[in-house]
């Protein structure tokens, strides 16, 4: 009903409307300028917001990978520690005289001055 209303109202043209009228004018285009800033700034934000999440998500695959790498590389050195243990001490049994001497027996058939060796085969009897 408002709208008949105003429709059927005469419009004054006078100086005052006319001041009034560039006043609603340059309202509407701050307005318009305003919206558009915060559009932008809002886009802005997103991007910048999106990237360092993008970012974030690429540096946390980054160091499960890396930490995943150092267990490895951990227990890689935990078995070349104990290697070296190992060898370590067979390092000190080669120098013992009697244990090469025991070795050289046993796998390369070395014998005493007088003694025999036979070789038996490793297989169980049938019987």
């Amino acid at each position: 009903m408002a709208k008949k209303q105003s429709e059927s109202v005469a419009r004054l043209d006078s100086t005052y409307m006319q001041h009034y009228d560039a006043y609603m004018e340059r309202h509407q285009r701050k307005k318009k300028r305003l919206v558009r800033r915060i559009v932008m700034f809002a886009v802005l934000v997103m991007i910048v917001a999106g990237s360092m999440v993008f970012y974030h998500i690429k540096q946390q695959t980054v160091y499960a990978e890396k930490k995943e790498q150092y267990e490895q590389m951990q227990e890689n050195m935990q078995a070349l520690k104990q290697e070296e243990k190992d060898l370590e001490q067979e390092i000190e049994l080669l120098n013992n005289e009697e244990y090469v001497l025991q070795i050289a027996r046993t796998n390369y058939f070395f014998s005493k001055e007088g003694e025999i060796i036979f070789k038996m085969p490793n297989e169980d009897p049938l019987y």
